[in-house]
């Protein structure tokens, strides 16, 4: 303890008599409003209305081709 009343008795507080007392401003959290992202990016929507329709012309091409096999097997 007497390590510290020592250290008291070296540093004494010091408030102006005149004038302006400052003191620094300490940085608290700030709440703001959420931002809403969305579930999907735009590009991952692209990608899948693109191979969805891949899938498509997929099976209109394999429909065409089943049509075309079929009238020739009834020859």
């Amino acid at each position: 303890m007497p390590y510290s009343s020592s250290l008291k008795s070296m540093f004494r507080e010091v408030l102006p008599k005149q004038g302006q007392l400052s003191m620094e401003d300490v940085p608290t959290m700030v709440l703001c409003k959420p931002k809403l992202l969305p579930l999907k990016s735009v590009m991952l929507e692209k990608l899948e209305k693109m191979q969805q329709e891949a899938q498509e012309i997929i099976k209109e091409q394999e429909l065409a081709l089943k049509e075309q096999q079929q009238p020739e097997r009834a020859e």
